[in-house]
């Protein structure tokens, strides 16, 4: 499908925020994915996702995940600059803002005539956390998380017991999550501490483990995988046109 893309800006209780909108160009309603980005916020790769993920039948809106601590538009740059500023903006932005801002853009896209009412969440790296962590609204029916960080550590600042390896009891929808075997966010006893967790509380679940190391997806610098990237946004595709239609 050919794509078109805007900016919104969304209201939340902590500030106006700016999200991007991808959609096809054609008619109709199509189910909506809230996408997650890593730390640095809507860069070129994450552009480029949500474009092809558009491009395949789906309303996707990638919102500015750390809107409060950032002027309207910043987007962070892959080196240690930006690095060091996202991680800061990581461990200060609290999981119930985060959750505030899931809700906010639910309320949009229920609105919008090319919206079908149903809504998934995607994200990569933290923006896998948030989208499984958007789970837990029953709004959310589905959650496809790449190498989500945090859950397994629960680092991220949040009120006591609400975490999201806590909270993963309460999701509903269906969860997709895929790690990569030499992902240092995320070692092997984190992958252990998640899974182990996940069968003791029957969460509906798949479980993928690869072979690539972080943000493998990111088509820019040396750790891309494209032929592993493809086989993702195909079990994407898959995935939401089973859980979304």
């Amino acid at each position: 499908m050919i794509t078109q893309q805007h900016n919104q800006t969304i209201n939340t209780p902590s500030g106006d925020m700016q999200v991007q909108v991808f959609r096809p160009q054609q008619t109709g309603e199509f189910p909506c994915i809230i996408f997650y980005s890593e730390i640095f916020q809507i860069t070129a790769p994450i552009a480029r996702s949500a474009n092809l993920l558009a491009g395949l039948g789906f309303v996707v809106l990638v919102p500015e995940v750390f809107h409060e601590l950032n002027p309207m538009g910043t987007i962070l740059a892959y080196d240690d600059a930006g690095k060091d500023k996202g991680n800061n903006d990581k461990f200060t932005k609290t999981l119930e803002a985060h959750d505030d801002d899931t809700q906010a853009m639910i309320n949009f896209v229920t609105e919008q005539s090319y919206c079908s009412g149903k809504v998934g969440s995607m994200g990569v790296c933290i923006g896998g956390h948030l989208a499984f962590r958007a789970a837990l609204n029953p709004h959310i029916l589905s959650a496809f998380c790449l190498y989500p960080t945090d859950i397994h550590s629960n680092t991220l600042p949040c009120d006591a017991g609400n975490d999201s390896l806590t909270r993963a009891k309460d999701i509903q929808g269906e969860v997709l999550l895929v790690l990569g075997k030499q992902d240092p966010h995320v070692p092997l006893e984190g992958r252990q501490k998640l899974l182990q967790h996940f069968q003791a509380i029957d969460m509906n679940y798949q479980w993928f483990e690869v072979n690539a190391q972080h943000a493998f997806m990111r088509d820019e610098g040396e750790r891309h995988d494209p032929a592993l990237a493809l086989e993702m946004y195909t079990k994407a595709q898959q995935f939401f046109q089973r859980t979304l239609r």
